[in-house]
């Protein structure tokens, strides 16, 4: 349980640490892009205007800002560069086009890694797409029009080096991430132990007082059993004795049950596993309850295959069918129905009971299984009887089969308990 109770805290932790750590390198590799889109918008801005107006413009002027006795401009570590640094730094080329859409001027001084051919080519392609700015390879592109409005002229900026520092602040704080995740897993794993040893003490606590509570009821249930028989052979049965032993049984197997499924918690009942027929075990235990089924006229429908085999403890996986069945014969209304199916599905084994009732339970299907819980809703017996820890005990029988069973409600008031085996060894 300790074991248990430790994976789940770890899966809990980790899952939030990857949210939290993917949200946060998400938000830092965005914001680098978008930084990075921004001033890739910005030098194709600064390179046009200086390119479609003839001069330099003022802001372009190298020297601008330059006090006397400060240092030259680009010995200033601390200094950003000026709108001039920035173009003369950049690689790009330039295009223009006439009124006509003939290539009229093209200016590759500023690149090595394309020639005029190769600048005629990206900038035609450009030009009849009729778009303003995009990409085209390792080029971002920006159309303006030229001087007086006679032509275009376009605008190829290399980007290849943001998109290699992208990919390098990418990886970087992916690695990074993977780093971190990893140590968190370690620091989360050390500690849940001692974080779940609380938890894990009162839950063992409970458990001791179930059993040695369990044991200890065994024998005033006994005296009261025996004595009550005794005090039968003395005065003769009547309604207060029969009530007596009725109720002495019932509370006897409801702490049977309860020892059951203490000792289910605690990992105690782990089964013989072998391979079996889960077809031919389910016609048994429905042919047990052929009788019950009759005198209220529930009709039993089947739906079985013998030759489907599974791998699981078979006195368990018997206990478990004759649970949803009693439960079925239990709550199944007057003259309805229980439809038993097996079947295969693809490498596992299905297993499903299915019955009708007067009306659904107004909770959720997985409700079904808390323990204690009724479809009655009060704590009355009526005619069912009944512990309200049946299904409880089915779900840990199903899982300690390293099986799985889910509840489903379905149209005319049925209610379905469907079970999930391995196959074959």
């Amino acid at each position: 349980m300790i074991k248990a109770l430790q994976k789940k805290f770890v899966v809990t932790a980790m899952a939030a640490v990857t949210v939290l750590m993917l949200l946060m390198l998400g938000a830092v590799n965005a914001a680098n892009l978008i930084i990075t889109g921004n001033e890739i918008e910005r030098r194709l801005e600064l390179i046009s205007g200086e390119e479609t107006e003839p001069g330099m413009k003022p802001d372009m002027d190298p020297g601008k800002g330059h006090e006397p006795g400060a240092p030259p401009p680009g010995l200033d570590m601390r200094a950003p560069k000026n709108d001039y640094d920035t173009v003369m730094s950049s690689n790009f080329f330039v295009l223009r086009f006439d009124e006509n859409g003939s290539i009229v001027y093209v200016d590759v001084s500023r690149t090595s890694a394309v020639g005029e051919e190769d600048a005629k080519a990206y900038a035609q392609e450009v030009y009849q797409t009729g778009k303003e700015t995009g990409k085209s390879g390792r080029f971002r592109y920006l159309v303006r029009s030229s001087p007086a409005g006679q032509g275009k002229t376009v605008i190829f900026l290399d980007i290849s080096e943001e998109k290699v520092s992208g990919l390098r602040v990418l990886l970087l704080s992916g690695a990074a991430g993977c780093v971190c995740w990893a140590l968190m897993f370690a620091f989360v794993a050390l500690l849940s132990r001692r974080a779940i040893l609380p938890v894990a003490e009162s839950m063992e606590r409970q458990k001791q007082f179930v059993t040695n509570a369990g044991h200890e009821i065994k024998t005033p249930l006994a005296i009261i059993q025996s004595n009550t028989e005794a005090m039968e052979l003395y005065n003769g049965e009547n309604k207060w004795s029969r009530n007596i032993k009725e109720q002495t049984m019932r509370l006897d197997g409801l702490m049977k049950n309860l020892l059951a499924l203490a000792r289910m918690d605690e990992g105690g009942v782990q089964g013989n596993i072998e391979e079996f027929s889960a077809g031919s075990l389910l016609v048994e235990i429905v042919d047990g309850f052929m009788e019950p089924f009759k005198l209220r006229g529930i009709s039993v429908q089947t739906d079985i295959k013998e030759d489907v085999y599974i791998c699981a403890d078979r006195e368990q996986v018997g206990q478990l069918f004759a649970i949803l069945l009693d439960n079925a014969l239990k709550y199944t209304d007057d003259y309805g129905w229980v439809r038993c199916a097996v079947c295969r599905s693809g490498e596992r084994i299905v297993v499903r009971v299915e019955n009708t009732c007067e009306a659904l339970p107004e909770v959720p299907p997985e409700k079904l299984f808390d323990r204690f819980y009724r479809a009655d809703g009060a704590r009355t017996q009526k005619d069912q009887g009944g512990y309200g820890i049946g299904l409880s005990m089915a779900r840990f029988i199903a899982e300690a089969s390293k099986g799985t069973i889910r509840a489903e409600y379905r149209e005319g008031n049925v209610v379905s308990f469907e079970m999930e085996f391995a196959g074959e060894m």
